[in-house]
């Protein structure tokens, strides 16, 4: 069978229908946290000393297809699907561009968002996710969202008070105001703490810069040092790591070949821009699709809202880069760490708590945490690698207990086997 979808019709009216304070403060939480990400990709284009109007305009881009993308795809699925851009491909795209050119870096992009989307067209995608044990997927992205916690955390050495009502907000919520999104709580304490503090704004100021229309260009070394990596990258690391937090909150059928074909559609178009890549992700996944968003049918809101943020956002990115400049970074880390709470201990307890494939889960769980980058390829990619081998060797008899599910040609459920 195929991939549950609902399409766009009566998108507009299930959402008003859908919306509610729990699905909007975890959109409007995990929509700030993206929106911070954006810093790390102008520090990097800095860094790589590209134009800064350039650097601008590629943020700006970004943000305005990711926000395009993240309306329409968590609506034709239902699901809380947030679109963004790769930082690990942020990174690699900006420090390649001073050695094989731009045209060449967007040629190898586009190659990748057309491997990204073949491999999500022709199910492989959807079979690969398959065939490997849950465990060792809620391990990896247990590991991944290790940091977010520890984030929520480690403010309170230098930043105590502020840290601690924040924090203490959250759980006051939690215990008195059921029905009052506790995240977004906690926000507002944050935002009260920007205004009361000595915080100068003299410095924000208002910079726009639009993407242009560019022709790739296509060279055996750029794709080689950069294109062949964004797509492991893509298919290895960012889709994995969505669909697994998904599947760890509920969500049965997750379209995972469609969230596949989706991320190299948008990095195709994203390559004629200036841009670097579209995908689905992860963080923001797990924030909006968290038990802090009310009830599961309803939770592809909250996704939906960021794309919202991000589109409307992208032309003022300039004074926004400069507010975020000025805003303690402990407070959007606090924000993201209190939003994956739950999704933590879902993920962190399937994995170490399983009855089965526990050795592999451990190693997918301290690789992913680990944040190591080996070949260019960041650490999710590997924790799956290594937890599945290590469980090949060490719990082959996991495997054989397993129940594996056959896939239709186009990757989907059709029939049930013991193995």
């Amino acid at each position: 069978m195929t991939e549950n979808k609902v399409g766009f019709q009566n998108g507009v009216s299930d959402f008003i229908s859908d919306i509610n304070p729990r699905n909007t403060g975890t959109g409007m939480a995990a929509g700030i946290f993206g929106l911070s990400a954006g810093v790390v990709m102008i520090s990097a284009g800095q860094a790589a000393g590209l134009n800064p109007n350039f650097i601008i305009a590629w943020v700006t881009g970004q943000f305005l297809l990711c926000g395009l993308f993240g309306i329409f795809i968590p609506t034709y699925y239902r699901q809380p699907i947030p679109m963004a851009t790769s930082i690990p491909g942020a990174l690699l795209f900006t420090a390649v561009i001073p050695s094989v050119g731009l045209g060449p870096a967007l040629g190898a992009t586009l190659i990748a968002g057309v491997l990204s989307f073949i491999i999500g067209k022709s199910g492989l995608m959807g079979k690969l996710i398959h065939y490997i044990p849950s465990p060792i997927i809620m391990g990896m992205v247990g590991g991944v969202l290790l940091s977010f916690g520890l984030g929520m955390i480690t403010p309170l050495e230098n930043a105590f008070i502020p840290a601690i009502l924040m924090i203490s907000a959250f759980f006051i919520v939690t215990k008195y105001l059921p029905k009052f999104p506790a995240v977004l709580g906690a926000l507002m304490i944050g935002l009260l703490y920007i205004f009361i503090s000595d915080i100068s704004f003299t410095g924000v100021e208002f910079v726009v810069n639009y993407p242009s229309f560019v022709l790739p260009e296509f060279t055996l070394s750029a794709f080689l040092a950069y294109g062949l990596p964004l797509t492991i990258i893509l298919i290895g690391m960012e889709t994995p790591a969505g669909v697994g937090l998904l599947k760890s909150v509920g969500f049965k059928q997750v379209p995972t070949n469609g969230i596949t074909s989706a991320n190299g559609i948008g990095t195709i178009v994203g390559s004629f821009f200036n841009l670097h890549s579209l995908c689905i992700a992860a963080p923001m996944t797990g924030i909006c699709s968290s038990p802090e968003s009310g009830k599961l049918e309803a939770r592809w809101v909250s996704a939906v809202i960021v794309g919202i943020i991000f589109f409307v956002a992208a032309p003022f990115y300039g004074i926004l880069v400069s507010l975020l400049e000025i805003t303690p970074g402990f407070i959007p880390a606090i924000i993201a760490g209190l939003a994956l709470m739950s999704v933590l201990i879902t993920t962190i307890g399937g994995s170490l708590g399983a009855s089965n494939y526990k050795m592999g889960a451990l190693i997918a769980f301290l690789t992913a945490a680990s944040d190591i980058t080996l070949l260019g390829i960041g650490s999710s990619f590997w924790a799956l690698v290594f937890g599945v081998v290590v469980s090949l060797f060490i719990e082959t008899a996991d495997f054989k207990q397993q129940k594996f599910e056959r896939y239709d040609k186009n990757g989907e459920e059709s029939v049930q086997m013991a193995k």
